[in-house]
């Protein structure tokens, strides 16, 4: 049964209601982004608010997370209030497609840890389904929603599987949203396949800056210096 908190330098995160815990997906995007001269971010899905916490650590900026899920605003909310940054974290009840109707500002940051799944197998809990399956966050809808709440400067920020990222990066840049920044992630350092890409968009082209960053040496747990490095300052044990 997985950890009711989970504990970082900073914050902790409480997730005993959230479906969607606490995982590595997060942490990298949070770490990854850069955000540090950011006046405004939005945090989209934000389930426990672990990535807007990670980003009011990062920043100065005035933070928006948003989730359609009760337990997951419930506690959203809570860790919010109970972290150092509690006057820079807002959460919304709300849906992507809700909350572009009706958000009067854009952002300089957007940063999304999406669910993915598309077509696939269904568990019977019904939230668990919300945060893990696209069905209620398409890619059409979240790159309209980035499309209209980024300000023309601003950068987006995602992580997806391999293929799931392929096939956002194509329909983003149909919508003018301009891959400038990929981190392939792999598991381990030798003989293993990309298992997810972390990937920055922009109104603005460049030239695309392309890296590759594994998480373990051979053995289990046994971190690679670059891992240690983009996340270390977050996680307890780095």
């Amino acid at each position: 049964m997985p950890n009711q908190s989970f504990i970082f330098k900073q914050f902790t995160v409480m997730q005993q209601k959230c479906a969607h815990k606490v995982g590595t997906d997060a942490v990298l995007l949070g770490a990854w982004a850069k955000v540090e001269k950011a006046k405004s971010i939005l945090d989209i899905g934000t389930g426990t608010g672990v990535i807007a916490l990670m980003m009011a650590q990062k920043s100065k900026a005035q933070i928006d997370a948003i989730d359609m899920e009760q337990s997951s605003f419930e506690q959203a909310v809570e860790n919010a209030a109970k972290s150092p940054w509690p006057e820079r974290v807002r959460v919304h009840r709300s849906s992507l497609q809700d909350f572009n109707k009706t958000a009067e500002k854009k952002y300089d940051v957007i940063i999304s840890n999406p669910p993915y799944f598309v077509d696939s197998y269904k568990a019977p809990d019904e939230e668990r389904n919300h945060a893990r399956h696209n069905d209620t966050l398409p890619f059409k809808d979240l790159v309209e929603g980035v499309k209209n709440l980024l300000l023309p400067d601003g950068k987006f920020y995602i992580i997806l599987p391999t293929k799931e990222a392929n096939d956002f990066k194509a329909m983003a840049e149909k919508k003018g949203l301009n891959l400038v920044k990929r981190l392939r992630i792999k598991t381990k350092l030798v003989n293993d396949t990309e298992k997810r890409h972390l990937m920055q968009f922009s109104f603005i082209t460049s030239a695309l800056s392309d890296q590759t960053l594994s998480i373990e040496k051979e053995g289990h747990h046994d971190y690679t210096d670059e891992y240690k490095l983009l996340t270390g300052d977050f996680y307890l044990h780095f």
